[in-house]
C-alpha cells in the first residue's frame, strides 16, 4: 500500500520507513550528549543561581531608619502592608510595617516612595512556608541590613515652578516637592496633625486669643523635617491642611 502524501512531506527521504528506529536513536543521541556535557540543570537547593545585587526580590526594612509615616501602606497595589506595634531597641512601642509576602508582588513601590530610605528591596527569593501565616514577615523579619548603591530606589520630579521657568536640570525628591498648607479659617487647633506626625515637624504654636481670653494654637510646619507622609491631611477632622508644591 502506498504511503499518503502527508507522510513524505513530513519525514526527510533519510527517515522513510525507518519506523520505530527513529525514536530510539534520538533517545541514544540524547543519552549520550548528557553524559560527556554538563547538564543545564543544578542540584537545588544544594547549588544556587549567582543574583545581582538589584534583584527585585522580598521587600526588607531598616529597622531603626523607619519613622511610621505609613507611606509603603499606601503606595501597596496589593495592600499587603500594614502597620504594626514592635518594640525599638530602647523597648518603646513604634509602628513599623509588616508585610505579607503571600499578596505581595514584588513591585518595588514601597522602597521607592519610602522619604528615608527605610524600606527596600533584598535578593531574597526562597519564600515558600508549610501554612500561610508564616508567609506574614514582621517588621523584625524583615530586617535587611545589607543593600548597594543599586538596590537604592529614589524618585525625582521637577517642580513645576523650576519648569516654568525653563529650569529643567535641578530635579529634587518627590518629598522635597510638597508639603502641607493650612487653611486658617478652618482650623479648630485640636493638635490632631501635631499627634500623627512621625518625625515631630509639626508644632502647635500660640497665634492670639479669643474672646474668652484662651490661647488661639495653629500647626507650624518646618518644612526642613517634614517628609510628606500626609498623615496630618488624613486625620484633620476639618480638612483644614491640604498638600501644595513648595515654591
Amino acid at each position: 500500500m502506498a504511503q499518503p502524501t502527508e507522510y513524505y512531506s513530513k519525514y526527510p527521504k533519510k527517515f522513510r520507513g525507518t519506523g520505530i528506529l527513529t525514536p530510539v536513536l534520538r533517545a541514544f543521541k540524547q543519552i549520550f550528549k548528557t553524559t560527556i556535557h554538563r547538564p543545564v540543570t543544578i542540584l537545588y537547593p544544594y547549588e544556587k543561581e549567582w543574583v545581582p545585587d538589584n534583584y527585585r526580590g522580598r521587600p526588607g526594612l531598616r529597622f531603626n531608619r523607619c519613622v511610621g509615616c505609613g507611606i509603603c501602606v499606601r503606595a501597596c497595589p496589593t495592600t499587603c502592608i500594614e502597620l504594626v506595634e514592635v518594640a525599638d531597641d530602647d523597648g518603646k512601642m513604634v509602628l513599623r510595617p509588616s508585610v505579607n509576602v503571600g499578596r505581595c508582588m514584588m513591585c518595588g513601590y514601597c522602597a521607592e516612595y519610602c522619604p528615608v530610605d527605610a524600606m527596600t528591596t533584598t535578593t531574597d527569593y526562597e519564600l515558600a512556608e508549610f501554612n500561610r501565616y508564616d508567609l506574614i514577615y514582621g517588621p523584625r523579619r524583615l530586617h535587611f541590613e545589607y543593600t548597594t548603591d543599586m538596590m537604592e530606589v529614589h524618585i525625582e520630579e521637577h517642580l513645576m515652578s523650576n519648569l516654568a521657568k525653563g529650569i529643567t536640570d535641578q530635579p529634587t525628591a518627590f518629598f522635597n516637592t510638597d508639603r502641607p498648607i493650612l487653611e486658617d479659617k478652618k482650623c479648630i487647633g485640636c493638635q490632631k496633625c501635631a499627634k500623627v506626625c512621625p518625625v515631630n515637624a509639626i508644632e502647635m504654636v500660640v497665634v492670639g486669643q479669643n474672646d474668652k481670653g484662651k490661647d488661639i494654637k495653629r500647626p507650624k510646619i518646618d518644612d526642613v523635617t517634614c517628609i510628606s507622609c500626609s498623615n496630618c491631611i488624613i486625620d484633620c477632622p476639618k480638612d483644614a491642611l491640604k498638600m501644595n508644591e513648595v515654591l
